[in-house]
């Protein structure tokens, strides 16, 4: 079994589809799970909406607005926002990226 993928606090352990940040357990939705886990296995990258629909929606197009609205949810359950990222950050007009807090 593959050990769980870790981005700073936050671990994501796929074949369990479990997540959890500084140790406590994250009640994600499928979707949520599958958006941080894919972004997760590319942390520090910039990833396109584009991308992300065709893999975690497996859409090969559709509206932002999916996209910022599970953003947003797990946004919260990460506990910051799109004003105060900690993890999840956006590049405007490219993609959002998932990486450690600077300490």
């Amino acid at each position: 079994m593959s050990p769980p993928l870790r981005v700073g606090e936050l671990s994501v352990d796929v074949p369990r589809r479990a997540a959890t940040l500084a140790g406590a357990r994250l009640d994600l939705t499928r979707r949520e799970f599958d958006l941080l886990a894919y972004l997760a296995a590319r942390p520090g990258l910039v990833v396109g909406r584009g991308e992300l629909l065709t893999a975690v929606w497996h859409q090969a197009y559709g509206g932002d607005q999916t996209i910022d609205v599970h953003l947003s949810w797990l946004r919260r359950k990460l506990g910051e926002t799109a004003a105060r990222p900690r993890y999840l950050h956006t590049v405007r007009g490219v993609g959002v990226k998932l990486e450690a807090p600077e300490s």
